[in-house]
């Protein structure tokens, strides 16, 4: 198999509802014996036609007289890898275009495949179209198009809904209960000399790195030196300010990460309840935790809308990184932008009410509740605060919300807000 094999194989994956992230790395490790140039290639081809998928239809569909919208998904999937590659990649045409008539006169038939052959041949003598539209231009929904121009105005929403197609960046967290932030960089660079690597000037323990390659292959990051975590998501867990000897609930823990950090940041010493509904991912967490050296989060899984969920009365502090729409994180995954609508925010603010509603009653009077979403939608973030404060007056807000977005902070998109219940 090669690269452009594997990606077309990942793209009928997630036509068929996969992530992509899980779906290519279930992939490459198969293909233990494929080159690091070519997985490389298959990565970019993946993730740069679920990104493109706009653009690259309103591309061939200028150069098909009859349109598109009557070719099979795998049909489809291998024209736009073509036309990526043709569009976006120093790749020869001839060898994009030949790949892909050769994928579809197998898997389909001659005719289609000398259909492909004239309409990326087209492609690659005449180019790209121009178009007006700034959700071709963009890549994008109308209805995400919408809502950035609203939010932003024409010119920084085009900024915005760009900066979804960018890579996101690699940041890396110090684990500061084995090192601090400077030998961890150290660490890394002495691993990857190659690599440029930046301190974040917001978070003291973030740094990002770019031009290391896989970093999980670092030997600092399997001494437990260092964790993989956007710089945002690190400023979710310092609003928390977590301190040694308190009771800790990470609602909705996931795999961990805020887990991990949260006992860092008091110590090792605090003790934390990471539950969720899921044992998979708290068994991940389980593993984090192993390789980070942390010793003070207990795994509880249950759902935390039962009341009968086997978690303490009262916490000092709770953080819950409720379950949203993600549109912050479109760059890692992009396969979301075809599969949200934007009544998806909606039904989700539903469950984040719920979550809220029900951990409430869990932080001590005095305590302090962390709400945080990646995501940006007025239904799952202001809206929801607002919600939140009219129907539960024993709680005040602690500073204004955190907010980062892509194209502004180097960071995936979050919001958060720190709550104090009050001492009556």
């Amino acid at each position: 198999m090669n690269a452009r094999d594997l990606a077309r194989r990942v793209l009928r994956r997630v036509d068929e509802g996969a992530y992509a992230t899980l779906a290519l790395a279930g992939e490459l490790g198969r293909a233990k014996a494929m080159a690091p140039a070519d997985r490389a290639l298959a990565t970019e081809l993946t993730y740069g036609v679920l990104k493109q998928r706009r653009r690259l239809d309103h591309a061939l569909a200028a150069h098909a007289p009859r349109g598109i919208d009557k070719l099979d998904a795998r049909v489809l999937d291998a024209l736009r890898v073509g036309a990526y590659q043709i569009l976006f990649l120093r790749v020869p045409a001839h060898a994009a275009v030949d790949d892909a008539v050769e994928t579809i006169k197998k898997s389909r038939s001659q005719k289609l495949a000398n259909f492909a052959n004239g309409l990326l041949r087209a492609l690659a003598r005449a180019g790209e179209p121009p178009s007006s539209s700034l959700g071709v231009r963009t890549s994008a929904p109308d209805w995400l198009v919408d809502d950035a121009v609203r939010r932003f105005g024409a010119d920084e929403a085009e900024q915005f809904l760009q900066s979804l197609n960018a890579p996101a960046p690699l940041w890396l967290r110090a684990n500061t209960l084995r090192a601090t932030r400077d030998e961890a960089l150290r660490a890394v660079a002495a691993e990857r000399p190659q690599a440029t690597i930046t301190p974040s000037a917001v978070v003291p323990e973030a740094f990002r790195v770019d031009g290391a390659g896989d970093v999980a292959q670092l030997d600092a990051f399997a001494r437990g030196l260092c964790t993989a975590q956007d710089v945002a998501a690190q400023q979710v867990a310092r609003l928390v300010d977590p301190r040694a000897g308190e009771r800790l609930l990470d609602a909705c823990a996931g795999v961990g990460g805020k887990s991990a950090h949260l006992a860092a940041l008091a110590g090792d010493a605090a003790s934390i309840d990471s539950a969720d509904v899921s044992a998979r991912k708290l068994e991940l967490a389980a593993d984090l935790a192993h390789r980070l050296g942390v010793r003070s989060t207990t795994p509880i899984t249950c759902d935390l809308t039962d009341p009968r969920a086997p978690l303490a009365a009262a916490y000092d502090r709770v953080l819950l990184d409720a379950p949203c729409s993600g549109l912050g994180v479109l760059r890692r995954h992009p396969e979301a932008k075809w599969r949200r609508t934007s009544d998806d925010a909606v039904a989700l603010a539903a469950l984040q009410a719920r979550l809220l509603d029900a951990l409430a009653p869990r932080v001590r009077p005095g305590g302090v509740l962390v709400y945080s979403v990646c995501t940006y939608t007025d239904a799952e973030g202001p809206a929801q605060l607002e919600r939140f404060l009219a129907a539960h007056r024993d709680f005040m807000k602690s500073g204004e919300p955190l907010r980062t977005w892509p194209h502004r902070d180097d960071a995936d998109g979050f919001f958060a807000v720190r709550l104090e219940r009050v001492v009556k």
